[in-house]
């Protein structure tokens, strides 16, 4: 089955909206093993719209169209999709009455413009749509299956799991589709995506099993899809590649699927009856807004500090005066004091603290900008389990954006490699000088 997704609104050619509609759509179908061949974003332009609809038709059998369902004047893809297809469009009574009501449940009295979204092409199945007032549509030509959907990605997402996929998933039944295909994505964070190519250049060679390399700064994904005669065909053969690479990689990779790093550290925390409590200066609460975006996060994370200022690294979290007298507020010292005030202070089990220069100014030849400090404080179980300290300098050469983005997810990688076990390293990815493969640690009682 050949598919395509049509995105429709000049706010989307012009950049002013990011069109998330397609990458979701694209990912969602395949879930149901089914991969994109086309994607095409329109102006609203009746010409424009013309032409992709007939092209559609000559080249995919399933489309998925975002966008142009609305109540203004330029949402205009039922009138031109029905023209294209040489059909009239008709007034639907129980969607008016629908209509009707969404806009008396919050107390508004609906306008004569919402009316026009009541009306779709002769033969159209209706989509009902329970988060909006646009319903969405479906309607199939010389074999090809237009699927219309408002571009409101809540209204969408919804009205794909209950509506759209359904509806799909019965006409891959009925025509015995032989062809699966399944993916896996695996998340890696500390290597660049070039050496990630070089130490993957002999797997996924032979055509049955493809591996794609996408970055997210700071992290690399590392997408396998196999295709086979079944489901479980496919998977046999995701599962042969995906330990070839954790053999490859090791932990660099943290995890699969959508889980983020502070996801994988969020229930590693919880499953250790663990927590933390953060210090930070130049990620400026980043840390905290990762790890408390997670549902559930009140169970390990205690609280944080924001501490810029030498007065407040004093008062709040107890740095010594004398360390930042002699060795200034970005250095080894202070980030190890930093971090171990803020575990004894809340009583946590792991105390984090970044200091460092994001830039763009404030730098030196001593201290340059991108110079950063990372430390890790674990408090100890006894005489025979000492607390655990760990800091490093790292330096990255990077905006101030990115060097705040990478800093947090060190610090973050080293909660995780600390509750696994794993040897305390820093990333490899855009670092001058710092963090060595085989840091040595420092345990203090």
């Amino acid at each position: 089955m050949k598919v395509e997704i049509l995105t429709i609104g000049d706010e989307v050619v012009r950049g002013e909206i990011v069109d998330s509609n397609k990458a979701l759509i694209a990912q969602r179908l395949l879930e149901l093993d089914l991969e994109c061949q086309y994607q095409v974003s329109l102006r609203d332009d009746p010409a424009d719209m013309k032409a992709a609809f007939e092209l559609a038709i000559q080249r995919s059998d399933l489309v998925i169209v975002s966008g142009g369902l609305g109540p203004t004047r330029d949402d205009i893809t039922t009138e031109v999709l029905a023209e294209t297809l040489g059909r009239e469009i008709q007034l639907d009574e129980d969607s008016l009455e629908t209509m009707r009501l969404f806009f008396a449940r919050v107390g508004r009295e609906m306008a004569e413009t919402n009316r026009k979204q009541a009306f779709f092409p002769t033969e159209a199945d209706i989509l009902a749509n329970p988060e909006g007032t646009a319903p969405g549509f479906s309607v199939e030509e010389k074999g090809t299956v237009f699927f219309c959907l408002p571009g409101v990605p809540r209204e969408l997402t919804r009205m794909l799991d209950e509506q759209v996929f359904p509806r799909i998933e019965a006409r891959l039944d009925s025509a015995g589709e032989v062809v699966r295909i399944r993916t896996r994505m695996l998340r890696t964070f500390g290597m660049g995506e070039s050496t990630l190519e070089k130490e993957l250049s002999g797997i996924a060679r032979d055509g049955d099993v493809e591996l794609a390399f996408r970055t997210s700064f700071p992290d690399n994904f590392l997408r396998v899809m196999a295709r086979g005669s079944s489901i479980e065909e496919a998977d046999r053969k995701i599962d042969s590649v995906a330990k070839q690479i954790r053999e490859r990689l090791g932990d660099l990779i943290y995890g699969e699927g959508t889980d983020p790093m502070e996801a994988v550290v969020g229930r590693l925390l919880t499953e250790g009856g663990q927590t933390v409590a953060v210090a930070e200066s130049c990620t400026g609460g980043g840390i905290a807004q990762k790890l408390t975006a997670i549902p559930g996060s009140s169970g390990y994370f205690l609280g944080g500090v924001v501490a810029y200022s030498n007065e407040v690294k004093k008062s709040l979290l107890g740095v010594p005066g004398a360390l930042l007298e002699e060795h200034g507020a970005v250095s080894a010292p202070v980030a190890q004091a930093m971090a171990e005030g803020i575990r004894e202070r809340l009583g946590s089990d792991f105390g984090v603290a970044t200091t460092g220069i994001s830039g763009p100014g404030g730098g030196s030849a001593e201290k340059p900008v991108g110079l950063v400090y990372v430390a890790i404080s674990q408090a100890g179980s006894g005489p025979s389990s000492p607390d655990f300290i760990h800091v490093e300098r790292f330096e990255f050469p990077v905006d101030r954006p990115r060097h705040q983005t990478l800093t947090i997810q060190t610090a973050l990688d080293w909660l995780r490699r600390r509750m696994l076990g794993l040897e305390i390293v820093g990333p490899g990815l855009l670092r001058k000088t710092g963090g060595g493969s085989t840091p040595s640690s420092v345990t203090v009682s």
